[in-house]
């Protein structure tokens, strides 16, 4: 489906007209599991970007990594590069005999603005402790440590984690995976739908309690602030909705789950973040999730000389 051909999903308004428009995908979820609801192409394959990250913790954990709390929200984040999400990485890098060096994900700045200004002010450049996948890319290298697995090609989707991983992604999905490709921090990437997608994080919020699923969901739930950062959407979502566990992808991906299974998943086809927002504002709505937290999830304002002059609003 292309753009052209994909539902509008969310409008970008500037002094009362209707500028741009912002095409996708989208499924909801009934606390059965059934779709209660879905617009464009949603049982195609699409690459969930980092909203696969509870499923490549998971894996780590099956291989045999222990990790609680802070350090397991850390393991399936993409954190802002916030300095307490720094300390933390650099200290499981530690506690598992290894360091910077060995992290494989490329050198980058804090998401945080403030962060990035503070790091820059420092006179600190891009580091690969700074990069939002970090603690992902921590966890999967203390993995290769508790099995003694080769730590230089922990990337290679050849590698014994990476094929657990893959293992960890049909189990979740229910589907096959559809193709493989790279994504932005150098970890492989599993195509499949957004159907499969809502399914697994129906899977971690519904999983027994003290499972793999259960424990990465608990742990994301109880610390959102190292899932994302204290300054971004999934953050807010998790602290404002009890039992909600959310987690963003690149490229205009989001995928979230209630603690009664309802779940959503959906991708803005062109990729672009400011539409995310309004999108999943309404879709919490929909659901009959309202509040403070998502009236703020839902603000996206456009700027005329910088005064707030129209918005990205939803169109679902």
């Amino acid at each position: 489906m292309t753009s052209q051909t994909a539902p509008v999903l969310a409008e970008v308004v500037r002094s009362g007209f209707v500028e741009g428009r912002h095409h996708g995908s989208v499924v909801v979820l009934a606390a059965d599991g059934s779709i209660d609801f879905s617009l464009g192409e949603v049982t195609a394959a699409c690459y969930p970007r980092s909203s696969n990250k509870p499923m490549q913790a998971a894996a780590a954990l099956r291989s045999g990594l222990d990790l609680s709390n802070e350090r397991l929200a850390l393991a399936a984040a993409s954190h802002a590069g916030e300095p307490f999400h720094q300390e933390l990485v650099a200290t499981m890098l530690a506690e598992h005999g290894l360091s910077e060096d060995d992290l494989l994900c490329p050198p980058d700045l804090p998401v945080d603005r403030p962060a990035m200004e503070e790091q820059l002010a420092a006179g600190r450049g891009r580091t690969r402790i700074a990069m939002n996948c970090s603690g992902k890319h921590t966890a999967m290298l203390a993995a290769c440590v508790r099995n003694d697995w080769s730590l230089t090609d922990y990337l290679d989707p050849a590698h014994p984690l990476q094929e657990r991983i893959r293992e960890e992604v049909v189990r979740a999905t229910g589907e096959p995976v559809a193709h493989t490709g790279t994504d932005g921090c150098g970890a492989p990437l599993l195509a499949f739908s957004l159907t499969g997608l809502a399914r697994a994080f129906r899977s971690y919020v519904l999983a027994e309690e003290g499972s793999v699923e259960r424990r990465i969901a608990d742990a994301m739930r109880a610390h959102p602030e190292y899932v994302a950062g204290t300054r971004l959407t999934d953050t807010w979502l998790m602290r404002g909705v009890p039992g909600a566990l959310a987690k963003a992808g690149a490229e205009g991906v989001q995928a979230v789950a209630l603690a009664d299974g309802r779940a959503l998943a959906f991708k803005i086809e062109d990729g672009a973040g400011r539409a995310r927002g309004p999108v999943l504002a309404a879709l919490l709505r929909r659901l009959g999730v309202d509040g403070p937290e998502v009236a703020r999830i839902g603000e996206a304002p456009l700027l005329g000389g910088g005064t707030p002059v129209g918005e990205v609003r939803a169109a679902l």
